[in-house]
Formats: structure tokens, sequence, C-alpha cells
């Protein structure tokens, strides 16, 4: 018979809450732009997904508050990346799911 070990639960609301965050069209688009380490502005982000800064910005936001991406401030720019890479493989596999 299987173990099943104990389970968290504050790593699986963290873990929920993280879903939720990227559960939206745009927020899985920055993080596709994101991957393979990237680091990008709010401006490059906004310039690549073609929508007014100040949404960027609030998706940026939810998706930081929510342990998905990491800012770092150098200069004048604040640069966004994936907090953990392994976070790209849960757009590979929701791109692999959605092919028809």
């Amino acid at each position: 018979m299987v173990e099943i070990r104990e389970l968290d639960v504050n790593r699986l609301e963290t873990a929920a809450n993280m879903l939720k965050a990227i559960a939206h069209p745009m927020r899985i688009a920055i993080l596709k732009h994101l991957e393979g380490g990237k680091k990008l502005t709010v401006t490059q982000i906004h310039e690549l997904l073609g929508i007014e800064q100040s949404t960027t910005s609030h998706h940026l936001g939810i998706l930081r508050d929510k342990g998905v991406l990491c800012s770092k401030r150098e200069g004048k720019n604040t640069y966004y990346y994936l907090k953990f890479e392994v976070l790209s493989q849960i757009v590979d596999c929701l791109e692999t799911c959605t092919c028809e």
C-alpha cells in the first residue's frame, strides 16, 4: 500500500494562491515572456502584450504579491522575473493541454 505523507495546509494554501494569481490570460502571457530567466521592466512587458502600462503594473503586482514573481530595482527601472523558473512548466503544461 502507498503511504501518503501528511499534507501541509500552509503550503497547499500558498500553492492555491499562486495558481489563482496565474489563472488569468494576461498573467499567463506575462509568465511566458519571463521564461528562460528573462528579466523585463513594466514598460517592456506592456509593449510586448499591447496593453496599458497601468494594467500591466496591476497584473505584475498580483503575481509578485502571491509569490510568483520577484522584482529588482536597478536605477530607474524595476525588473520582474520568475521567482521559481519551474513555474514556466505550468505554462508549458497549459499550452500542451489546450492544443487540439
